[in-house]
C-alpha cells in the first residue's frame, strides 16, 4: 500500500486527485436554476479551490501551496457542518459529516506541515495519529448508528451476508482508531485502514457510478471516499517514513559502535 522510501508521496497524490475530481464533480453537477446567486458563487469558489489545490499538490514545487488551498477549503467545509450539529446535536449524521470533512482538513494540514518543516517528525506523526484516530472512531460510530443503511451498501455478491460486513467494518474502524490513538501498531493500522476505505470505493461506489452514472451522489461519495483514503494514506506514508528513518539511524549507530569496538580491539593488540 505504501512505498517504504523516505520520499513516499502516494497518499498525497491519491488525496490530490480525489480532491480535484470532487471539484470537477461539484462544478459539473450543481444546479444553478435555483436563483440563489450567492450559493452559485460559493460553489464556484469551492470547486475552483479543490481543482487548483488538487492539481497543485501533485508537484513538488507547488505541493505546499496546493495543500494550503485545500486546507482552507476543507476548513470552510468543517465550519459549514457546525450549524447542523447545533440544530440537531442528537442526530449523529451531522457529527459524521463534520469528522469526515475534518479528516480531509487533517490530510491537507499534514502535507503542508511536512513540507514546511515547522514541526518535528515526532510531533507531526503524533498529531496526525490522534486527530485521524478520532476521525476513525467517528466513522465507526457513524456506521454503528446507521448499521442497516451501511449493510445495504455492501454488494450482494460479496461472500457472507451484508450485515456481517457492515458489523465487521464497523469493528475494524474502532480497532484502527484505538491503534492510532494509543500508538500500538499505528503504521499497520493506518495501512489497513487505507486499504479498507479504498476497497469501499472500488467495491461500493465505483459499481454504483457505473450502474447509475446520472446520480450525483454516487459520484460525490466515490470521490469523497478516495479523499478520506488519501488522508489516511498520507499519515501512513509519514509513519512509514519515520519508521524507516529510525531503522536507518539504528543501523548507522550500530555500525559506528561496531567500528569503535573493532578499532579498540585493534589498538589493544
Amino acid at each position: 500500500m505504501t512505498v517504504s522510501t523516505p520520499s513516499s508521496n502516494l497518499g498525497r497524490h491519491v488525496f490530490g486527485i480525489a480532491a480535484l475530481s470532487y471539484g470537477l464533480i461539484t462544478l459539473t453537477w450543481h444546479d444553478y436554476n435555483d436563483g440563489h446567486h450567492q450559493q452559485r458563487y460559493i460553489v464556484y469558489a469551492a470547486a475552483a479551490a479543490l481543482i487548483f489545490g488538487g492539481a497543485a499538490i501533485q508537484f513538488g514545487r507547488t505541493a505546499k501551496v496546493g495543500a494550503a488551498v485545500l486546507g482552507a477549503a476543507y476548513f470552510v467545509f468543517v465550519l459549514l457542518c457546525v450549524p447542523g450539529i447545533a440544530a440537531a446535536p442528537q442526530i449523529y449524521n451531522s457529527w459524521g459529516n463534520f469528522f469526515e470533512q475534518f479528516s480531509l482538513l487533517n490530510g491537507a494540514a499534514l502535507v503542508y506541515a511536512r513540507l514546511s518543516s515547522a514541526w518535528s517528525a515526532e510531533t507531526l506523526n503524533r498529531t496526525g495519529r490522534i486527530l485521524l484516530g478520532i476521525c476513525a472512531a467517528s466513522l465507526s460510530l457513524e456506521q454503528a448508528f446507521y448499521l442497516s443503511a451501511t449493510a445495504k451498501l455492501v454488494p450482494k455478491w460479496v461472500p457472507l451476508t451484508q450485515m456481517f460486513w457492515a458489523v465487521t467494518t464497523t469493528v475494524l474502524f474502532a480497532l484502527a482508531a484505538v491503534a492510532l490513538l494509543t500508538n500500538r501498531m499505528a503504521l499497520l493500522a493506518s495501512r489497513l485502514l487505507t486499504m479498507m476505505i479504498v476497497s469501499f470505493g472500488l467495491l461500493v461506489w465505483v459499481p454504483l457510478v457505473l450502474s447509475n452514472p446520472h446520480n450525483h451522489t454516487n459520484w460525490s461519495e466515490n470521490a469523497e471516499t478516495f479523499e478520506i483514503a488519501g488522508a489516511i494514506w498520507i499519515l501512513a506514508d509519514l509513519l512509514g517514513e519515520h519508521r524507516l528513518a529510525n531503522v536507518n539511524n539504528s543501523k548507522k549507530k550500530s555500525g559506528e559502535f561496531n567500528a569503535q569496538v573493532a578499532s579498540g580491539e585493534k589498538y589493544q593488540r
